[in-house]
Formats: C-alpha cells, structure tokens, sequence
C-alpha cells in the first residue's frame, strides 16, 4: 500500500461518546477499552477531554486517562479542551494532540464553552503560548476544530466564507492546524468538499488534514468518500456510533467506527486495524456500559464470508 492508501482512524469514543451518555464509565474501565482497541491496531484515540467536572462528570478522570494511556507504544493520545485552564491540564498530562473547540456558529460557542468568538480567539492565542513553551521534543499538536462548520441546530445555515476566514485567522494566531467538524450532523459531500478547498486554497493544503463527522442524517459516509476523493486522510469515528453534542440540540450519532473500516478496507485502503477483533472489542465494551444504545450495521450483519483485513 502506497501512503495514499493509508487512512488514519481517529477512535473518539472515550471522550465524544461517553460525554454524550448518563453513564459514568470508571477509570479502569476506559482504559481497558483503551487497550482494547489499541490491541486492535487503532493508533490514534481521544481519551477524553478537560472540562469541569461539574459540567461533565463523564470527563472529571481524564488526566488519569491520559497519564495511564502512555503505556502503549505509538498511540497518539488526543485530548479536547475548551481552555487555557483545559490546555495547562492536557500538557500536563502528556497529551500528544490537544484540540480546541472554535463554533462557527457563535450562539452555540457561547453555549457550549460561554464564551464569543472574539473571546474564543483570545483563548485561543493564549493556548497556542502555553503549547510554544513546551520543549520541542515533547511539544503537542494543537488544533482547532472548527465546530458546526456545516450549519447550526440553533443559527441554520452557517456561510461557508465565514467558516474559510476563522480557519485563516486562528492558523494566523498560531495553531498546526484546523479540523472541519459536521458537529450536527447537516453536511454533505458538495459541502465539505467546498470548505475543505476553500480552506486549502486560502492557508495551503497542510492547514486541514481531518474531518469529524457525524451520522444524524445519515450522510456520514457519503461525507467520508468526498472527503477521501479529494484527499484528506484522517477520519474520526466512534465505536458503535456513540456520541453527539450536549450543546447541539438533535446532534446525535458520530460516524460508526466498525463501518467505516469494512468501508475503507473493502474499497482498498489501509486501516491497520483487525475488523474482526474490533467487532469483539465493541462487544467486550457493550458490557460495560448496559442499557446504552448502539448503533451500526456491520455489527449486526457480520463480515461477509471470507473476509479477512
């Protein structure tokens, strides 16, 4: 395989899929499903996220996560974090990829971290200081995730230049780069391919390697394919399609990460991932977390008969 037949599968559902449940899923339990998948050849997870835990208890043991993560060999540890205060603990805590939610729809940055864009940006360069005092050698790489890029639960429509020119001005401040974010669930594939172009065109293709992308109206992996068609190798998903926004009204279901692979290895690319032990893996964690719904038809169907990765 060529390296444009790799795609790299970024697991998020320790973090974006257990914030979105009741249940509260306990330290020991996170970091076998860690382990579990990393047995499986995932190589890139976000752990979780430094949030207060008052907002989201889900998330009160990341920096325990993260630190106990550290054990595997070449897994990237990717946290989010909704501040300065978020960034300080990420670092401290060894994280390899810290992300930063900027809303492109400000009414829903301003319910989902309290904070306006001009504020957010402000935030932003001072997360991008702290980053920058970390020795090259350990530094992580900080992001921006640009959030309801492709409409908004509560504003609509969000314009596509608006979205262009955030990307422009946090790469401006600072940050490695941006990530497009289908947070409700509303893009399509025209759409993304718009964006992602047209952040390319104005900061350069480095600027925007990954999508996250959710399944609320089922055009997840119609999104991924254009996604792929025109480049862009880093995909996020969730095991068993846990996830949403507790900010977004009706922004339910991330992007199955069991489809995807039977997707993306079917069609010829490169996962690294064992479907096969995935699909044990999503039991194993099923069972730690009863009475939660799950989502996914490979699951359900089972792989067609001679399949192998």
């Amino acid at each position: 395989m060529n390296s444009k037949s790799k795609v790299l599968i970024s697991e998020v559902g320790p973090r974006d899929g257990l914030q979105s449940i009741s249940t509260i899923m306990p330290t020991a339990d996170k970091l076998k499903w860690i382990e579990w998948e990393y047995q499986c050849g995932v190589r890139e997870i976000e752990v979780g996220s430094f949030v207060s835990p008052k907002v989201l208890p889900q998330m009160a043991d990341t920096a325990e996560v993260c630190k106990g993560a550290r054990r595997h060999p070449d897994l990237t540890i990717a946290v989010l974090v909704p501040n300065l205060k978020g960034c300080e603990a990420a670092i401290e805590a060894g994280a390899h990829k810290i992300s930063i939610p900027l809303s492109m729809s400000e009414t829903h940055s301003i319910k989902n971290v309290r904070k306006t864009h001009a504020e957010m940006l402000e935030e932003i360069a001072r997360c991008v200081a702290a980053v920058e005092q970390v020795a090259s050698s350990a530094r992580p790489h900080f992001e921006v995730g640009l959030s309801t890029a492709f409409g908004c639960t509560i504003e609509g429509k969000v314009p596509e230049d608006k979205v262009i020119e955030m990307a422009q001005r946090v790469l401006d401040i600072g940050v490695a780069e941006v990530g497009l974010s289908d947070t409700t669930g509303m893009g399509n594939p025209a759409q993304l391919e718009r964006l992602a172009t047209g952040i390319w065109a104005r900061c350069g293709e480095g600027a925007l390697t990954g999508v996250h992308l959710h399944n609320t109206r089922g055009q997840g992996l119609a999104n991924v394919l254009r996604a792929l068609d025109i480049g862009i190798r880093t995909i996020d998903s969730s095991l068993g399609g846990l996830g949403g926004c507790p900010a977004a009204p009706g922004a339910s279901g991330n992007i199955v990460t069991e489809d995807l692979i039977f997707l993306l290895e079917a069609m010829g690319y490169e996962t690294g991932i064992d479907l096969t032990a995935l699909l044990r893996t999503r039991k194993q964690v099923e069972d730690l977390l009863p009475g939660e719904a799950w989502y996914g038809f490979t699951a359900s169907a089972g792989l067609p008969l001679g399949w192998a990765n």
